[in-house]
C-alpha cells in the first residue's frame, strides 16, 4: 500500500542522516513505526470493508492518445415533488373521472311501452373530489343518443355544527331506493313498474335544491338517520312549478341494524309534496322500503342474497275538461314491487322480481305509455302488473353482461314479452354510492 511504502522511505531517509545512533536504537524505533503502519492499514481495510489488495507493480505510463470528446448528454428529468409528497401528489388539484356506458338491447313484443331493439342508452363521466376537510363535489354527466343532460351536480358539506350535513345542487331526491340508484348500480336492466308509473321513472325526482341530513339518537347497534330537502318543484311527470312558491319537499327516515356479522337490513320511509302537473293542486307521494342482505365473510366472494321491497301511495290532483268548467279530482294509486337476487357463484347471480302498480287512465309514464299520446287526465285508475327473470355474469368488477326476461301485462289489456340484454362497463375511479 502507498502508506507502507511511504514510510519505508521515511525509515531510509532517517537511517541516512543518522548513521551515529545506536544500531539497537534505531532497530527499535523502525519495529515500532513497523507496527504502528500494520494498525494503520488495518483500520483502513476496516473501514473499506475489504482485504488489502496484493501490491502490483506500477503501470508503465503510456502517452494518452487523443479521443475524439463525446457529446454532451442532457441531464435526465427528475420527477417533480410536491411539498416532499412524491410523485403520487402530482394529482392532488385533479378529481377523480370514470367513464360508464350503458349498453341496451330487446327482442320480442314491447305491447304499448317500447324500448328501442338497440340502443347505447347511456354513458355517464363521473368527476369527483374531496376539495377540503370540509367539502366534496361530485358531478355527474349523462349523454344519450338525444342529447346531454347533468344527472347530479353537488357540493357537499360534510363538518357542520351539530352533525349536520348538507348538500347542494342538483341531484336525486332520497324518495326510497330506486329512485336514489344510478343506472348501472340497478340489479335489473330496467326500473320496477311503480317507479315508471308514479315516480317519474328513469329521470325520477331529480332537481336542484337544498338536502340537510343528521344522524339521529337511537337504541344501540341501530343507525338512524333524517334527511329534509328541499327542491325547485320540476320533476318530468311528478312534480311542476308554475311559479316560485311551487317548491317540492321530500322527508325521509332511514334505520340500519345488523343482526349478525353476515346479515342486516335497511328499513326506510318516504315523504314527497310538490305541485301536481296534471292539475291545480298538490301531488303528494308516501313511500316504505325495505332492504334485507345476507352475505357471509368467509364466503362473500361465492354466496350472498340481498331482497328488496318498496310500496308507494299517491295523492295526485288532477283536472278533469268538461264542456262547462274544469272540475278537480284526486286520484289515489298504489303500487310496489318485491325482488330477490341471489349469488351462486363467483361471477354469477340471478334473481326475480315481481311488478304491481295503479296509475291514472291516460296519464303519462316514463318510459311513454302509447297509444295515449295527448294525456287526458281522468279519475279511472288502470293497473299495471309484471314479472321478471334476471340472469348477470360480471367478468370482472369493471363489466357486466345481464339478461332478463320480462312478462308485462297493461292496463290497456295488452301483454309483452320481452327479452332484455345489457352490457356495462366502466373506466376510472368512480366513488361508490351510498349502501
Amino acid at each position: 500500500m502507498r502508506i507502507s511504502l511511504f514510510g519505508l522511505a521515511l525509515l531510509g531517509l532517517l537511517a541516512a542522516q543518522l548513521p551515529a545512533q545506536d544500531n539497537s536504537e534505531l532497530l527499535s524505533r523502525m519495529k515500532a513505526m513497523e507496527d504502528r503502519i500494520k494498525a494503520l492499514e488495518a483500520e483502513l481495510q476496516a473501514l473499506k470493508g475489504q482485504a488489502a489488495p496484493a501490491a502490483t507493480p506500477a503501470p508503465i505510463a503510456v502517452a494518452p492518445t487523443p479521443e475524439a470528446t463525446p457529446p454532451s448528454v442532457p441531464p435526465e428529468p427528475q420527477p417533480v415533488n410536491l411539498g416532499g409528497a412524491g410523485p403520487a401528489a402530482s394529482k392532488a388539484l385533479n378529481p377523480d373521472i370514470s367513464a360508464i356506458g350503458d349498453f341496451i338491447g330487446a327482442a320480442g313484443h314491447g305491447a304499448n311501452r317500447r324500448i328501442p331493439a338497440l340502443e347505447m342508452h347511456e354513458s355517464e363521466l363521473g368527476f369527483q373530489e374531496v376539495i377540503d376537510p370540509y367539502a366534496r363535489a361530485d358531478f355527474f354527466i349523462s349523454f344519450g343518443e338525444h342529447g346531454v343532460d347533468l344527472e347530479e351536480g353537488f357540493l357537499t358539506f360534510t363538518a357542520l355544527p351539530a352533525g349536520l350535513q348538507l348538500k347542494v345542487g342538483k341531484m336525486r331526491a332520497v324518495f326510497g331506493k330506486v329512485n336514489t340508484l344510478h343506472n348501472h348500480v340497478l340489479p335489473w336492466a330496467d326500473r320496477p313498474l311503480v317507479s315508471q308509473d308514479l315516480v317519474g321513472g328513469e329521470d325520477g325526482i331529480n332537481d336542484a335544491g337544498l338536502s340537510l341530513s343528521r344522524i339521529l339518537p337511537a337504541p344501540k347497534g341501530i343507525f338512524l338517520e333524517g334527511v329534509a330537502q328541499v327542491y325547485r318543484g320540476d320533476s318530468t311527470n311528478v312534480f311542476h312549478a308554475g311559479k316560485r312558491t311551487d317548491i317540492s319537499t321530500i322527508g325521509h327516515l332511514h334505520a340500519y341494524h345488523d343482526f349478525s356479522e353476515s346479515t342486516n337490513f335497511d328499513l326506510g320511509a318516504s315523504y314527497a309534496r310538490g305541485h301536481s302537473p296534471f292539475g291545480d293542486g298538490t301531488n303528494q307521494l308516501y313511500g316504505a322500503d325495505l332492504t334485507v342482505r345476507w352475505k357471509p365473510l368467509r364466503r362473500a366472494i361465492y354466496h350472498s342474497f340481498v331482497a328488496r321491497s318498496e310500496l308507494v301511495w299517491a295523492r295526485t290532483t288532477v283536472t278533469l275538461p268538461s264542456l262547462a268548467f274544469p272540475s278537480i279530482a284526486i286520484t289515489k294509486p298504489f303500487g310496489y314491487y318485491v325482488s330477490g337476487d341471489y349469488q351462486f357463484g363467483r361471477r354469477w347471480f340471478i334473481g326475480g322480481r315481481f311488478d304491481r302498480s295503479q296509475r291514472g287512465a291516460c296519464l303519462p309514464t316514463n318510459p311513454d305509455t302509447t297509444p295515449c299520446t295527448t294525456p287526458i287526465p281522468s279519475t279511472n285508475l288502470l293497473q299495471d302488473t309484471g314479472g321478471s327473470l334476471v340472469l348477470t355474469y360480471w367478468p370482472s368488477e369493471f363489466s357486466q353482461i345481464r339478461g332478463q326476461l320480462r312478462r308485462t301485462r297493461y292496463g290497456e289489456g295488452l301483454t309483452a314479452n320481452e327479452l332484455i340484454f345489457q352490457f356495462m362497463f366502466s373506466m376510472g375511479a368512480h366513488g361508490a354510492h351510498p349502501f
